[in-house]
């Protein structure tokens, strides 16, 4: 056990801080053309499929590794994050049928508040007033970018939306102790996949009737259900999983607040959306305040303490 510990500490702040950028990037390329799929495939029969995918491929890779997990290590360990993860990305799917997806968008990003204090809260983790600064400016370009024109009310999708926030801060917070004490990345990674697959399917039996009918989906379809599947879902997975293990919780959902940001350059790309002036200000002060997250572990030594 202390000698997994050791070598999960192996990862440096800095590669910690890229791959998240990395998912970042990731995500943001996913967000757009699962917008193109979602077009001809029914939204939970494609989650479905995509993180039924996920998790058939990291088995197949690591199977061995996976199966001693689940055999040796706390089922809390493992299955609490994945469930938080599958019902955060289940809740946000039916906020965003319930209300505009600029205030899902939102609200969704109120998890970079949520994390310390959930790290605070259950961990007893503490940070200094300056990281607690960074967290609460982002909030306001998060603002400017994803909304236009204010909130639209506040009713049941926005509570879900709520929900959905908490449940990606509790990920990263319960994934970061996991992590450091039990289970290894690549295991967690998988059981979180596997996880996410049955949640959505779950979703698929409740909100379309079971029906997962794939026949629809053309070969550009399939191609983004396999990146989702195998860059955003698996991979990116892993990345944070890994980042937990050198920086902490915070750090992360401090860095992910560049998503949005991410989002708004492939739309401009593939889709055409252009940002408004707001929004350029927004994302500017993004990631003004993710570079701040950069200075600040060259400061201190402890961060993952914090």
């Amino acid at each position: 056990m202390e000698e997994r510990k050791e070598e999960r500490k192996g990862i440096s702040k800095g590669l910690a801080q890229a791959l998240v950028v990395l998912q970042c990037v990731v995500y943001g390329f996913g967000d757009p053309i699962s917008k193109i799929a979602f077009d001809v495939v029914p939204v939970y029969a494609m989650m479905t499929v995509r993180y039924s995918i996920a998790f058939a491929v990291c088995f197949l890779l690591f199977h061995k590794r996976i199966i001693k997990t689940v055999k040796t290590v706390p089922l809390k360990a493992w299955l609490i994050p994945g469930l938080c993860i599958g019902m955060n990305y289940l809740l946000n799917n039916v906020a965003l049928s319930m209300t505009e997806a600029t205030s899902v968008a939102f609200l969704r990003s109120m998890s970079v508040i949520f994390t310390p204090a959930l790290a605070f809260l259950m961990l007893g983790k503490k940070y200094r007033w300056q990281q607690l600064l960074a967290q609460i400016l982002v909030l306001p370009g998060i603002y400017l970018l994803c909304v236009k024109g204010g909130l639209s009310g506040f009713g049941a999708g926005e509570v879900i939306a709520l929900a959905a926030a908490m449940l990606a801060a509790t990920t990263l917070v319960l994934s970061g102790k996991y992590l450091q004490e039990e289970v290894d990345p690549v295991s967690l990674t998988a059981l979180q996949g596997g996880c996410s697959a049955v949640l959505a399917l779950i979703g698929c039996v409740i909100f379309e009737g079971a029906r997962i009918d794939m026949s629809v989906a053309d070969a550009k379809v399939w191609g983004i259900i396999l990146y989702l599947a195998i860059t955003c879902t698996f991979l990116g997975y892993l990345m944070q999983n890994l980042a937990l293990t050198g920086i902490s919780e915070r750090s992360v959902s401090l860095i992910q607040s560049l998503c949005p940001v991410m989002t708004a350059i492939f739309s401009l790309i593939l889709l055409g959306e252009r940002l408004s002036t707001a929004g350029i200000i927004g994302a500017a002060i993004i990631i003004l305040c993710s570079l701040s997250e950069a200075w600040n572990w060259k400061s201190s030594s402890n961060d993952q303490e914090e």
